[in-house]
């Protein structure tokens, strides 16, 4: 630690600066020392030496002038906007909340793409599943700015939060002729930070129909890698057979998923009841134990792997003598245990019988004809509201479904484009039947109900208030159920909800000013840089964006605790303690050294203009750790 305080970060992730240490990981050698045009010694990368460490020593394949890829107008500016960190924070509203101090679950609203980058520090490879519903790109729905060289202002003046005008989110007619290029601009940032947030054996879904199936492929196989495709799952989503273009009735959309890694795979379904009364037997007196099916145990001569042979003498007394799937000694036991299927007359091949309660499952398929449809997504929000205040609602069992595929318990879920909060339905309807604790991350835009629809009349005025609604219903119904019922499965089942919404940083940020620029603007630069914290931001704003900003989740347990009789915020268990106070003292940092957080975050206002005094307490952490293994030193850091 050197002699002066290292200042928090006040933006997100710099995911350039992250992929730059992967890559040092792995090529340390390739990294050299050069000095600047200003004499100062700088980092870069030889290129030329990375090449040679890849076994690249031929410049024909660089002057190539035609190569396979996908392009189109804006991909580069799209590439600088996820290198470009947000300086937004995510302010809580404990009023429109569910057990806002308990809960591990998210509702955030704002644009997407800003909330991503904030999320990248505190969930970076901790999400199980991503399911999203993007806009399909039909020319009807919203769509996100093509401009996106300000788009925490251009949010913020869209959702009331500024007040200059400013560009707006709008529609993408197919007249427009950059039609595809905006959606494709809007898709590609997002998508390449969800994978950054993706467990290595985690994967995302995203529903899809005809119009952007195709270029969504393609960029899935850039950001995920093409041999990280898992399927595309054809899902039909109503049952009617009307003529919706070009004299063909469309019936179905589709469902693309892609892995984080090779570590990902599918579980076994579970037996539809449907498949169960097609594929097995009744029970009768020879199987009653339960519905039940004859599977062949022989082993054809051709097929590799061997077998055992040997001879089955059958109850009326025939002989088969073939290569079988079980060891003898293994056969005879089933016979003891009453497994075992000699066809009607006694006398055919034995066959071994599975029970319906005994199967493992079967391996989903790609084509779903009987999950559900969106008329019966709109009937549970009828049910719920009394009134179809949502028309593009996805049904429950669809997204249940695909739950059954990955996750197992204390996983996390994110939706991105949440709409009507299905996601968090059907996570909390998962829990509910399968005793699991699943978490859930939810972020909408505020998009504006129309004026004229019943969701408008009824006092909703955006889609996020709809979707907050609706997990709240969701959780009242589910706590009435459990009235009266001794509940020990789902008895630590998390039935709420924090509400975060995205702002402007609480921080008056530290502008970059050119060479040319005015005495008098530096000056009013300094005087922010002074006072630097938004007067109206509350303690509970300022310690939200810290715990974000430090890479703390914002779900963390959140003590207040005494430290030399100064209340500090206590995050994860001690694991990062925050002072709030205008004054920082020495007993104080002498308690936060007894208590061994991972790290300790103050005001660099509380220090005042004693720089004797800061230069102190930077030497007594720094002999601290020098006296501490690694893992057990104190991070100091001022904001």
């Amino acid at each position: 630690m050197k002699n002066t305080i290292e200042k928090l970060e006040g933006t997100s992730l710099n995911i350039t600066t992250e992929k730059k240490n992967q890559l040092k990981s792995l090529f340390p050698s390739v990294f050299t020392e050069s000095k600047n045009d200003n004499g100062e010694l700088v980092e870069s990368i030889d290129f030329e030496k990375l090449k040679a460490e890849l076994g690249v020593f031929s410049d024909a394949y660089e002057n190539r002038r035609e190569r396979y890829n996908m392009d189109w107008p804006g991909k580069k500016e799209s590439l600088r906007l996820i290198q470009t960190p947000s300086t937004a924070t995510l302010k809580p509203s404990k009023e429109e909340s569910v057990n806002f101090d308990t809960t591990e679950n998210l509702f955030i609203e704002g644009d997407n793409l800003e909330v991503l980058k904030l999320l990248q520090k505190s969930y970076y490879g901790k999400v199980k599943m991503i399911y999203i519903d993007p806009p399909y790109n039909t020319g009807k729905e919203f769509i996100y700015p093509d401009n996106y060289s300000e788009s925490l202002e251009t949010y913020l003046q869209y959702a009331g939060l500024a007040d200059k005008e400013g560009k707006k989110f709008s529609t993408n007619t197919a007249n427009e002729g950059r039609f595809h290029t905006k959606w494709l601009n809007m898709m590609y940032p997002r998508l390449y930070l969800a994978r950054n947030l993706l467990k290595e054996d985690g994967a995302i879904f995203i529903s899809i129909d005809d119009n952007e199936v195709s270029n969504l492929r393609k960029i899935c196989d850039e950001i995920f890698g093409e041999e990280n495709f898992l399927t595309t799952f054809m899902w039909k989503r109503k049952k009617e057979t009307s003529n919706d273009s070009k004299n063909v009735a469309i019936q179905g959309e589709y469902i693309l998923s892609y892995a984080k890694s090779n570590a990902a795979n599918f579980k076994n379904e579970s037996l539809s009841e449907e498949y169960i009364q097609a594929s097995y037997e009744k029970p009768n007196k020879e199987f009653p134990l339960g519905k039940w099916r004859p599977v062949p145990i022989t082993v054809s001569k051709g097929l590799s792997g061997g077998g055992y042979e040997y001879s089955i003498t059958t109850p009326k007394g025939n002989t088969h003598n073939r290569i079988w799937s079980y060891p003898e000694k293994s056969f005879f036991e089933l016979k003891e245990k009453g497994l075992i299927y000699w066809g009607k007359d006694k006398s055919g091949i034995p066959q071994r019988v599975m029970y319906a309660h005994d199967s493992k499952g079967q391996p989903t398929t790609n084509y779903w004809d009987n999950t559900s449809s969106n008329k019966e997504g709109k009937k549970i929000i009828l049910d719920l509201f009394g009134d179809n205040y949502f028309d593009t609602t996805k049904p429950l069992k669809l997204i249940n479904r695909l739950l059954s595929l990955i996750i197992d318990d204390e996983d996390i879920i994110l939706d991105f484009f949440s709409g009507s909060s299905t996601t968090a339905h059907a996570v909390m309807h998962h829990n509910s039947n399968d005793g699991c604790n699943n978490k859930f991350i939810l972020i909408q835009l505020p998009e504006p109900c129309a004026k004229d629809s019943e969701a408008f009349k009824a006092g909703y005025k955006t889609i996020a208030d709809i979707g907050k609604e609706r997990i709240r219903r969701v959780i009242n119904k589910i706590n009435k159920e459990k009235e009266g019922k001794l509940d020990l499965d789902n008895s630590n089942q998390d039935l709420g909800f924090k509400v975060l919404k995205l702002d402007k940083s609480n921080f008056k940020q530290w502008q970059k000013l050119d060479p040319e620029t005015s005495s008098e603007k530096i000056a009013t630069q300094l005087e922010l840089h002074i006072d630097h914290i938004n007067p109206n931001a509350s303690q509970e704003d300022l310690l939200y964006e810290i715990l974000i900003k430090a890479g703390f989740m914002p779900t963390e347990k959140i003590e207040t605790i005494q430290l030399a009789n100064t209340p500090v915020f206590s995050i994860a268990e001690g694991g990062l303690l925050i002072c709030l106070a205008k004054k920082i003292t020495k007993e104080l940092i002498h308690d936060v050294i007894k208590a061994e957080p991972m790290q300790f975050i103050c005001l660099d206002s509380a220090f005042g203009s004693d720089d004797q005094f800061k230069i102190n307490i930077v030497q007594t952490i720094k002999d601290y750790n020098m006296s501490r293994e690694k893992h057990n030193q104190i991070e100091f850091k001022t904001i």
